[in-house]
């Protein structure tokens, strides 16, 4: 799907294309002729969008065409849900999976699988502040510091054990952060609040297989892409991880080709077994992790395979010696797409 109009892509015959001077709106129309239909577009520094009418491809421009394909991103009110800790599990030393339960999940959705919430949790002073949302936006708090942090809505059931349920599965790197503090401590009957999420990331329409690279932070978005995709699309999986005992956090689905990489050596080995892959040009790349070791991923994708940006999807979760990381930040300096 365009990002920019929300149509669908399509077929893409090679044209000469002529950018609209800069007096031109923000979205110049760009006409593309096709020898089997016509293409209309817009066209800016995001890229190309499409609405293209097609017939029957001819077999003489097989060999040519190209497939593009993008992301439909939907966009929803914001919200901020205060819930209550119904049960917490342990998953593996590092990582605890906290069940929230309340009334205020009523409607909740997150159908990207890469979709976050931001989570508030109180700060050293033992203060719980969390924002309002009012007629002109977002509102801070009289009272206390905002402590945020984003995660993946991992599982959402409308009916639990006593009502709705949502799933978050949060990381515990051993720090003293707000985040961790809050989850390793956590019991039935807390209150817990968060926002979102206030977009969803589709998952991509045309792929012919998926490929996900994560360390423990993405296992969360990497277990709902092998949701949403298998079995009908093949998935591979390529997780480095510090927490062996985590190996075992995608068990209970079927299907797929999953690689465990544990150690020292782990992002290296992560990164050639991603340079063994065949990636085609119907190929979806997610990328998640600690955001240093996802530069080089990105940059064999982009650089060296050239693969466009509709193509992949690469988000710095958190970053060393960074308290907070803005995950919408450009994850590559010297390429700030």
């Amino acid at each position: 799907m365009c990002k920019l109009c929300g149509d669908a892509a399509a077929y893409v015959y090679p044209a000469q294309i002529r950018r609209a001077p800069s007096s031109s709106p923000s979205r110049p129309a760009v006409n593309i002729p096709l020898r089997f239909g016509q293409a209309k577009g817009c066209l800016n520094r995001l890229g190309l969008g499409l609405i293209v009418e097609t017939g029957p491809i001819p077999g003489d421009l097989e060999d040519v065409v190209s497939v593009v394909f993008e992301s439909k991103r939907v966009r929803r009110p914001l919200a901020i849900r205060r819930v209550t800790v119904a049960r917490v599990t342990e998953v593996a030393p590092t990582m605890v999976r906290v069940t929230l339960t309340g009334e205020e999940l009523q409607g909740f959705e997150a159908p990207g699988p890469a979709d976050h919430v931001k989570g508030f949790f109180p700060g050293p002073d033992g203060i719980l502040a969390v924002p309002t949302i009012a007629d002109d936006g977002m509102r801070q708090p009289e009272v206390g510091t905002v402590h945020a942090r984003d995660y993946t809505p991992l599982e959402f059931r409308e009916q639990g054990e006593n009502g709705p349920e949502l799933d978050i599965d949060f990381v515990i790197h051993g720090d003293d952060g707000p985040a961790a503090q809050w989850a390793v401590n956590a019991k039935p009957g807390d209150t817990f609040a968060f926002g979102g999420p206030r977009g969803s990331l589709m998952p991509p329409e045309g792929a012919s297989d998926v490929v996900v690279v994560t360390d423990e932070t993405g296992l969360p978005a990497a277990r709902r892409f092998f949701q949403n995709f298998l079995p009908e699309v093949p998935v591979t999986g390529l997780f480095f991880l510090t927490d062996p005992d985590l190996r075992n956090y995608l068990d209970d689905i079927d299907g797929g080709t999953r690689q465990w990489f544990v150690g020292d050596e782990r992002e290296a080995q992560a990164e050639q077994a991603l340079r063994g892959l065949d990636i085609g040009e119907r190929t979806f790349v997610f990328l998640a992790g600690e955001a240093g070791a996802m530069v080089p991923l990105r940059r064999y994708l982009r650089r060296e395979l050239g693969l466009p940006a509709g193509q992949m999807d690469a988000s710095g979760y958190w970053k060393r010696g960074i308290v907070n990381l803005d995950h919408h930040a450009p994850l590559d300096p010297t390429d700030p797409e």
